[in-house]
């Protein structure tokens, strides 16, 4: 068991973030590029963002501003200059901050425009004072610094991303079904800390968006009707409303952070609270939690690792596969039954399209959830969707590679017309 190898993917790609990781990407770009700049007031900040970056920074609320934009973003991490902070960088916005960056924002400082770059994760931004300038470029992972300039200088320039693709592509060498289920069953739990992390931290926004009238109210409105009856108050219910919840905070800018899962925060709510409502309803100990939801996040970062950060395709399906391995093995099941579990999951949701990061998230997240636990229950009874039906294979990794040709090839259409509709109607 490649067990240092584990732990490396799980910290990589676990990471604590506030708000809508594309928006923070950007402020975080704008925030180390004013580092390098001389000067405090920023005369212009051009921003230049891939199409899957612009889609998913438009529409989300930045938390603590109860306002959306990719320019509200960059004005305020120029503002911020605190890179160090990575993706909690806006932590502790004040109401002045947000004032002078709607005020750049009225004044012209801030613009924005599709960069010319075929990478699907690609974030520039340029910051100019009276006195000096600064270019930063952020490629293939949200933090991921592969140029800074400043005044003509090359301060930092890497050709490999420092998220280290190369070291990607070896760790899921030995990345598979079999290596996760032996992993799960001989780590120790007290090695275990950033799942707990991830559950503690998950857990605590979930109940937020359940108790306060965040976004869509999506989560919200489930418990209100468990309550009144017209909804059961029952396990998988509560699974819906649960991660619901968290994703309606998320997305209208609650100031809760949470742990998110290859790049994602709404991946990593999908990923753990369905798993944690599960385990919670059917009083499971939380050894078995913590196990179960390892097993999710690890099948989510695999399905990731292959499938790439940013996709034409909603990245809840995905998180939700994980979570759906996740409850078929807190009902007892074992490697069959969750190789059978991502079968019916990948078989149900193959074509769901993302159009961006939005308070409406939250309801595709309540449809995916409510997907991983019917498939759960089918894996459970030994009934496998067939080979026969649609991108089905018989084994789950040739389901998963039709899925990424599916997601990374035949969708590039779609995202340029979903990309074109947001574009016309919204003010970046």
């Amino acid at each position: 068991m490649e067990k240092k190898k584990f732990f490396a993917i799980l910290n990589r790609e676990l990471v604590m973030a506030l708000g809508c990781t594309e928006p923070v990407a950007i402020a975080f770009a704008a925030a180390l590029a004013g580092k390098h700049v001389k000067g405090k007031i920023a005369s212009r900040i051009k921003v230049s963002a891939s199409g899957n970056v612009i889609k998913n920074a438009m529409a989300v609320s930045i938390p603590g501003t109860d306002s959306s934009g990719i320019n509200l973003a960059a004005a305020l991490g120029m503002l911020a200059r605190n890179p160090d902070k990575n993706l909690e960088l806006l932590t502790g916005l004040t109401k002045e901050d947000l004032a002078n960056a709607k005020r750049m924002i009225e004044e012209g400082v801030v613009t924005v425009r599709i960069a010319d770059s075929a990478k699907k994760l690609y974030i520039e931004v340029i910051v100019e004072t009276n006195q000096s300038y600064a270019r930063v470029i952020i490629e293939d992972a949200h933090t991921n610094v592969t140029l800074i300039e400043a005044d003509g200088r090359i301060i930092k320039k890497d050709q490999v991303c420092s998220a280290d693709l190369s070291e990607e592509a070896e760790n899921i060498e030995f990345l598979n079904f079999g290596s996760i289920w032996e992993f799960i069953h001989l780590v120790a739990i007290g090695e275990l800390d950033i799942i707990k992390d991830s559950i503690d931290l998950n857990l605590k926004i979930g109940l937020e968006g359940l108790l306060n009238p965040y976004g869509l109210q999506v989560g919200k409105t489930i418990k209100m009707n468990m309550i009144n009856g017209v909804l059961s108050d029952d396990a998988a219910t509560y699974a819906i409303a649960l991660t619901a919840a968290g994703a309606d905070a998320r997305m209208a800018g609650c100031v809760l952070p949470v742990m998110s899962n290859s790049g994602s925060g709404n991946q990593g709510i999908s990923a753990t609270l369905p798993v944690v409502a599960f385990a919670e309803r059917l009083q499971v100990e939380r050894a078995e939690m913590i196990r179960a939801v390892a097993i999710s996040h690890l099948i989510t970062i695999y399905i990731k690792l292959k499938f790439g950060r940013l996709s034409a395709l909603c990245g809840a399906t995905i998180s939700a596969v994980g979570a759906g391995c996740g409850i078929t093995y807190l009902l007892g099941g074992g490697l069959a039954e969750i190789k059978s579990a991502i079968q019916n999951m990948l078989g149900n949701i193959t074509g769901m399209l993302c159009d961006g990061a939005k308070p409406g998230c939250a309801l595709k997240i309540a449809t995916c959830t409510s997907a991983a636990i019917q498939s759960a229950l089918i894996a459970k009874r030994g009934i496998t969707i067939q080979s026969t039906d649609g991108i089905v294979e018989n084994e789950p990794e040739q389901t998963i590679e039709n899925l990424c040709r599916l997601g990374n090839q035949g969708t590039l259409e779609a995202d340029k017309i979903i990309l074109e509709i947001m574009l016309k109607k919204a003010n970046c």
